[in-house]
């Protein structure tokens, strides 16, 4: 049965470090908004930086919508499944802000995370507050092997130069702007600092 935490705990940590696939969800404000579910899964990209504070790094993508959600609201949930070992599922409910490249706060947030973790194509740093940390049985997510990471993000961001990267953001239409129309990625693009 499902149990809640008052923080991270070391178990708890260890599951999800050693998970190489995670999901974040947000929703607008709005009672119609679109929710939003993404995988993320490059590896060495979310740290928990202590019992109640995550972070992940958010890489280019055709939309911003998780960026526009914790700008309006701040809502965010972080969830991980065990495809093997034990079957568990752990949810991280918590308020959420993007950390954008001209933040004051962003060389130091990303240094915090394994070499090369950060490379190209780095929008933000997500940093999450934990409000609730609960974990519930994962008796219907089925067994799956990891066999390795994709490259082709990393690889097709890595071809591009800083210019070409400020350009692939500005000309995807969600992401100057959520699909409900919220300030999502300001544009143009901040340089890395």
């Amino acid at each position: 049965m499902g149990k809640t935490y008052e923080r991270i705990d070391g178990r708890l940590r260890a599951f999800i470090e050693a998970q190489p696939l995670f999901f974040t969800a947000s929703a607008p404000l709005a009672g119609d908004g679109h929710v939003n579910v993404s995988p993320k899964g490059r590896a060495g990209t979310l740290v928990v930086l202590d019992e109640l504070t995550l972070a992940y790094l958010d890489f280019g993508g055709s939309t911003a919508e998780t960026i526009a959600h914790l700008r309006e609201n701040g809502r965010i949930t972080l969830m991980w499944c065990a495809f093997t070992g034990p079957p568990t599922v752990v949810r991280v409910h918590g308020r959420g802000e993007a950390v954008l490249r001209d933040d004051a706060r962003f060389a130091e947030l990303v240094a915090r995370f394994p070499a090369g973790a950060d490379g190209a194509g780095l929008r933000c740093v997500v940093l999450v507050h934990a409000e609730r940390v609960s974990d519930s049985c994962g008796f219907a997510v089925p067994f799956m092997d990891y066999r390795e990471d994709r490259a082709l993000h990393a690889d097709y961001f890595g071809r591009k130069s800083e210019a070409e990267f400020a350009e692939y953001c500005a000309s995807k239409p969600y992401n100057a702007a959520s699909v409900d129309g919220l300030p999502a990625l300001p544009l143009p693009l901040p340089p890395r600092p």
